[in-house]
């Protein structure tokens, strides 16, 4: 068995859908002999991840499956294993420096 990293895309809607759009991009450990098998087991995933609920202004919310976007076999589970990438070629290089180091301070784990 192979272990995968897929990624999976949801759409949020809520209330009428009267919003930008909204969309979740989750990333999954999946297990599977084969890149096929990885995918197959992710839509799984992702298709019973699906719900509707109504948020805390009684308004109905939307969680809908979008599809599997990519799949990333690891040739490895150790300690420090890199498991997805995306390479950012944003306009403003210290506007992106600035906001990596502000979701870093939200997560206060710094001393």
């Amino acid at each position: 068995m192979n272990w995968y990293v897929a990624k999976l895309v949801f759409r949020v809607i809520s209330g009428d859908g009267d919003h930008n759009a909204q969309f979740d991009e989750q990333l999954r450990l999946v297990n599977a002999e084969t890149e096929q098998d990885a995918f197959k087991k992710a839509m799984l995933i992702g298709v019973s991840n699906q719900d509707s609920f109504l948020n805390n202004k009684k308004q109905p919310v939307q969680w809908q499956f979008i599809d599997v976007a990519e799949i990333n076999q690891l040739n490895d589970l150790a300690d420090g294993t890199e498991l997805y990438y995306n390479i950012h070629e944003p306009a403003d290089a210290d506007l992106y420096i600035a906001w990596a180091h502000h979701k870093s301070a939200l997560l206060g784990l710094r001393n």
